[in-house]
């Protein structure tokens, strides 16, 4: 799945110029955590955060009042406490990626670019969701873990199965198994009930690691 599929488009942002107060009140609005900091020649400069407008903020042991505080807050622009150097990744490239550069990181989101054009943005949340979507967690079905033998035609030969039987497969994921002759699939299937699933991976000889009725949420 690419990037460009998951991300927000068109999102909102802000410029260098921008009081951080206006920004803040623009995060509450748009009920956004972060905001693109885009210059007047469409160039991406930098990424303000609500960690960065809570950095910005006075220490609890100033000695300022309110008035004075809220003044010197209306001077303070964006560009004095955005993040520059912004990380990026391209519309094209695919989600695992995103993840990878986030996860590596320590970020929680990254501007989406088409060149030198910001188009989107994407959060760990639009992961959190696709994440759902590949295990089909808005699906209800039978969900079942299999411990498959690492070979040519064995997902074939378990989906095959599967259908003989009047099975859909709704969702699928492969992951590592325990040893480099085993691999684990997840299937989220409709169509058959819970001793029918465990009697085919019986008869293919699948080792099953957790069945259970998942319903749509």
């Amino acid at each position: 799945m690419l990037v460009s599929r998951i991300m927000t488009k068109n999102p909102v942002f802000v410029e260098p110029s921008m009081p951080v107060s206006e920004a803040r009140s623009l995060m509450e609005k748009e009920k956004i955590g972060r905001l693109p900091v885009i210059d007047a020649h469409k160039n991406l400069t930098g990424l303000i955060t609500k960690k960065d407008l809570l950095k910005a903020g006075p220490s609890p042991a100033t000695s300022l009042d309110m008035y004075e505080i809220s003044y010197l807050l209306s001077k303070l622009t964006v560009d004095k406490v955005m993040t520059k150097n912004v990380i990026t990744i391209a519309e094209n490239d695919v989600v695992e990626e995103a993840a990878r550069i986030m996860a590596a990181h320590d970020i929680s989101c990254l501007p989406v670019m088409r060149g030198t054009l910001l188009v989107g943005i994407i959060t760990g949340t639009d992961l959190f969701h696709a994440f759902v979507d590949a295990f089909g967690g808005r699906r209800h079905g039978i969900r079942v873990t299999l411990l498959m033998d690492d070979k040519p035609g064995e997902l074939a030969r378990v989906a095959g199965a599967l259908s003989e039987r009047g099975g859909f497969i709704e969702a699928f994921i492969t992951h590592r198994g325990d040893e480099l002759s085993h691999k684990r699939g997840t299937f989220k299937i409709t169509g058959l009930d819970q001793k029918t699933v465990e009697s085919i991976a019986a008869a293919l000889g699948a080792q099953i690691e957790d069945i259970m009725q998942a319903d749509a949420k």
